[in-house]
């Protein structure tokens, strides 16, 4: 059983990261935009009061959030573990979270932290918000969602960091290199892939 969580600031390469995470360790990553669109791409009960909510331009409560996480972790696919991505993202869904493995004796084995040089990520997000003529993507907007992630997250990242679960990685380097760091950091606390498991 693998259970991990994976943060970092937009422009990480977060996405790219969780999808080796999963390859490698053999767990379904679970992103919660990923929930949101699948559910409103099906209709589904939650998937049509999550579209009404974002149509409008608000946040999905936690309330729901949670409930389509729970839905989601209870599939055949996440019983041996999972990479959550994008939740939790308040304290109260920490609190959730918790209690949801706790009902089942499991916990988060570990928190994977991308780490890096805030003005190196703007840098690199500014030069493909150019190249993919991105005009909308000004240096000022990707600074604003670097502070909000940071406003955002920091709380999160302070409860993993006291639990002993916080793993951070240097983000910068090529994947290859981002992605042997990972496999080093977590082999450091007994978690290794399934293959070099058995």
């Amino acid at each position: 059983m693998t259970r991990l969580l994976i943060v970092g600031p937009p422009g990480a390469g977060k996405g790219t990261q969780a999808s080796r995470i999963t390859s490698v360790y053999g767990i379904p990553d679970i992103s919660t935009g990923d929930i949101f669109r699948a559910n409103i791409k099906n209709e589904t009960p939650l998937g049509v009061q999550v579209k009404a909510i974002v149509d409008a331009g608000d946040y999905v409560p936690d309330s729901l959030t949670n409930q389509l996480v729970a839905d989601r972790l209870g599939e055949d696919d996440a019983k041996d573990g999972f990479l959550l991505d994008g939740y939790p993202r308040t304290l109260a869904q920490v609190d959730y979270l918790d209690d949801l493995l706790g009902s089942q004796g499991q916990k988060l084995d570990a928190v994977i932290q991308l780490v890096a040089d805030q003005d190196e990520l703007v840098a690199r997000l500014t030069k493909r918000a150019q190249e993919q003529g991105r005009a909308d993507d000004s240096e000022e907007a990707i600074r604003h969602r670097q502070e909000v992630y940071l406003r955002e997250t920091s709380p999160l990242i302070d409860v993993f960091r006291e639990r002993g679960l916080l793993v951070e990685v240097d983000g910068l380097g090529d994947i290859d290199q981002v992605g042997e760091r990972i496999n080093a950091a977590l082999a450091e606390r007994g978690i290794v892939p399934r293959a070099a498991a058995r």
